[in-house]
């Protein structure tokens, strides 16, 4: 096999090993068989609910499993492809094959990224949180060069975007703002994306033009629908009522209806400014605590819950997870997978998925990368 063939058959099978050790191969065919045996029996469909629970669940095995059989069948198709037109000295069908298995590694690595959105809450929509570091202006400015980014990325893939809360800076930028995306599996892509992220520039605010580091935090969390039973003591929370300071216009009313809830033990906040009533807000605001506190339980399941918590207290050095510096050169470098990208205008316009899909791969391997966080 030449080495531009092999080089495609090294892909599929990272891919493939990927998702077998995510699905637990083994286990996952013995519980696809158990689905089917419980689709098959009459009494499951007395219960609506756990009958769609039951049906969920055996479509996305049945969608991983396939794909795995078919990519792998495909994959034997064209070596067989690549090796009779290498018998027959016919570089016309050496081609074809050699062009199939490319076409086939793409697949591989495209349908990974699906079949690892797998979690209990993957395919639910999300909230993205953005909070402006230390630093003023120039960390405001960052944070709203963020809002756009994760606005642009929703809207790339057809994704439904809401502004639920937007606070302006003094002179520029953003102090916080949440987005609500809507769309298939939106908090699975954007799951990884939790951390401070930083930026290295040329200042426009500086008339001296000295290069400036800037600081800003990104907190993903699902939105969580009445199946997960979250139970809230009124007593624990603190609620403000205020006038929403926000652009207004394309993203928030500025009536005196917005609502902040604080959540004293967990220390959690959430405000909502989207609606003129100040009842809805509320009920947004209710709901977004849900949703935080469930994703806080989740990630306390996870075993680098405490590290990645950490990123949280402190908008800092030491605490990101991708770095994006526009001078003296352009790149683009994500600190736990070593993905880099030389254009950051595409980044910040939205092209994440490189970022996203070996973020999610890596939860799954566990390797740790030793990347350098160049200045």
């Amino acid at each position: 096999m030449r080495a531009e063939g092999q080089a495609h058959i090294d892909r599929i099978d990272a891919a493939l090993a990927l998702v077998r050790k995510f699905l637990d191969w083994d286990r996952a065919l013995r519980r696809l068989d158990e689905l089917n045996a419980r689709v098959e029996d009459p009494k499951l469909w007395d219960s609506p609910k756990e009958a769609e629970a039951v049906m969920k669940e055996r479509r996305r095995l049945e969608a991983a499993i396939g794909t795995v059989k078919d990519i792998s069948a495909q994959k034997a198709d064209a070596i067989e492809f690549v090796e009779l037109g290498e018998m027959e000295g016919d570089e016309a069908t050496i081609q074809e094959g050699l062009d199939a298995l490319a076409s086939l590694a793409d697949r591989a690595d495209a349908d990974k990224v699906q079949a690892l959105l797998a979690g209990e809450v993957d395919g639910n929509d999300t909230y993205i949180e953005i909070h402006a570091g230390a630093g003023g202006t120039e960390s405001q400015d960052w944070a709203e060069m963020l809002f756009r980014m994760y606005t642009r990325w929703a809207e790339k893939r057809g994704f439904k975007v809401e502004t639920i809360e937007y606070q302006a800076g003094e002179q520029a930028g953003i102090k916080s703002a949440t987005i609500l995306v809507k769309g298939e599996n939106a908090y699975g892509y954007a799951k990884t994306e939790s951390g401070v992220h930083r930026l290295v520039r040329i200042s426009p605010y500086d008339s001296s033009a000295r290069r400036h580091t800037s600081f800003s935090s990104v907190w993903v969390f699902p939105v969580i629908d009445d199946n997960f039973s979250i139970d809230i003591n009124p007593a624990d929370l603190k609620i403000d009522t205020y006038r929403a300071s926000g652009a207004g216009g394309q993203h928030v009313n500025t009536t005196d209806s917005a609502v902040r809830i604080t959540h004293v033990p967990s220390g959690i906040i959430v405000a909502s400014q989207q609606d003129r009533s100040q009842h809805k807000n509320r009920e947004i605001c209710m709901g977004m605590l849900k949703s935080r506190l469930y994703e806080e339980e989740m990630r306390k399941r996870e075993e680098a819950a405490s590290a990645e918590h950490s990123a949280k207290s402190d908008i800092g050095w030491g605490h990101q997870i991708r770095s994006y510096v526009l001078q003296p050169y352009q790149m683009v470098k994500d600190l736990r997978t070593g993905v880099t990208s030389p254009t950051p205008s595409d980044v910040l316009d939205g092209d994440l998925d490189q970022f996203m899909a070996a973020a999610l791969a890596q939860r799954v391997t566990g390797e740790k990368v030793d990347v350098e966080d160049d200045d």
